[in-house]
C-alpha cells in the first residue's frame, strides 16, 4: 500500500470518527445524563492511554507537567462536558458545523492572548467565519418568527465556547510545549483526567444507573466507544497523519467532519434546511481564508 493511500485512508477514518461523534453523544442521552456521557468519554480515553502514560511521563520535564494537565482540561475535559450539555438541545449536524469554527478560534486566541502577528487575510477569514456563525445561529429562529434569544441559541453558544477552549489549547501547546512529543503529551494529559472524571462519575450517580437496562448498556457502550475511538485512537491517528503527511494536509480534516455530521443528520431525519449547508460553506470559506498559506511577495529585481 502506497504512503499516499495510507494518508487518505487515515484522513477518511478521522472524518468518519469525528463526524460521527456528535451522533454518538446525542444517542447516548437515551440512557445517561450529559455529565455521565462526558465523564465516561474522557475516563475511557484516559484508561486506554494509561499504560503508555506510565512510560511517557518520564519523558516530560516536571516543569511542564502543570501545562500538560491544563492542556487536557482545555482541550478535552471541559469541551466534552460543553458538547454533551449542548447536544441535549442542539441537533448533531448543527454541532458538527459549529465545531468547524475551531481553526478560526485558534487564530482569534493567538491574536488576543498570545499577541501573534496577524495578516489582513486572516482577519478577513475570521470575519467571514463569524458571519457564517451569526447566520447559522440567528436565521432558524427568525425564519420561524421566534425571539432570537429563545430556543437553543444559548446551547449553540456552549459549542462555540468549546471551540474557543480548543483554540486556547492549541495555542498553549504551540507556545509553551514546543519540543515535547505530541503523543507523549496526549497520553499523559488524558491519563491525568482519570482522577477528576472518576470523582465526577461517582458524584453524578453513574454507579447507581440500571446496568441491566439495554438502553443504559447501549448508552455506556456509545460513550465509552466515543472516548476510545473518538478521543484516544483518533488523537493517535491524527498525530501520525501530521507526522507523515504534514500539518496542512491533516488540518483538512476540519473540512470533512461537518459533512459527515450532516450525512448522519439526514439519516436520522433531523431538521435540515438550506440554512445549514449554506452556513457550513461560509464558515469553511472563513476557515480556508484564515489558514491559507500566504504568498510571499516577490522580491524586487
Amino acid at each position: 500500500m502506497s504512503k499516499k493511500l495510507i494518508h487518505w485512508t487515515i484522513f477518511i477514518v478521522l472524518c468518519i470518527i469525528w463526524g460521527s461523534s456528535f451522533k454518538l453523544m446525542h444517542d447516548s442521552q437515551k440512557g445517561l445524563t450529559a455529565s455521565q456521557i462526558a465523564g465516561l468519554r474522557i475516563f475511557a480515553a484516559g484508561l486506554v492511554f494509561l499504560p503508555f502514560a506510565i512510560f511517557n511521563i518520564k519523558k516530560i520535564p516536571r516543569s511542564k507537567i502543570g501545562l500538560v494537565i491544563l492542556s487536557a482540561v482545555f482541550g478535552n475535559l471541559l469541551p466534552a462536558y460543553l458538547f454533551a450539555i449542548a447536544l441535549m438541545h442542539v441537533d448533531p449536524p448543527v454541532a458538527g458545523i459549529l465545531n468547524s469554527l475551531t481553526p478560526i478560534c485558534v487564530v482569534i486566541v493567538g491574536i488576543g492572548f498570545f499577541k501573534d502577528k496577524i495578516s489582513q487575510q486572516k482577519i478577513n477569514g475570521v470575519l467571514v467565519g463569524f458571519i457564517g456563525l451569526v447566520l447559522l445561529t440567528l436565521l432558524p429562529p427568525l425564519m420561524k418568527g421566534e425571539n432570537i434569544f429563545s430556543g437553543n441559541m444559548s446551547y449553540s453558544l456552549l459549542i462555540v465556547l468549546a471551540t474557543l477552549l480548543y483554540g486556547i489549547n492549541v495555542n498553549l501547546v504551540g507556545h509553551y510545549m514546543k519540543g515535547l512529543n505530541a503523543v507523549h503529551v496526549a497520553t499523559v494529559s488524558l491519563s491525568f483526567m482519570l482522577i477528576p472524571t472518576s470523582i465526577a462519575l461517582w458524584q453524578q450517580g453513574f454507579l447507581d444507573v440500571n446496568f441491566q437496562d439495554v438502553i443504559v448498556q447501549n448508552a455506556i457502550l456509545e460513550s465509552a466507544g466515543l472516548g476510545i475511538a473518538g478521543t484516544a485512537i483518533a488523537t493517535a491517528l491524527f498525530y501520525i497523519l501530521v507526522k507523515q503527511a504534514g500539518g496542512l494536509f491533516a488540518s483538512l480534516v476540519t473540512y470533512g467532519v461537518p459533512f459527515i455530521a450532516l450525512l448522519w443528520g439526514i439519516y436520522d431525519h433531523n431538521k435540515i434546511t438550506w440554512v445549514q449547508p449554506v452556513c457550513l460553506c461560509i464558515i469553511l470559506l472563513g476557515v480556508y481564508m484564515a489558514n491559507r498559506p500566504e504568498r510571499q511577495k516577490e522580491s524586487a529585481l
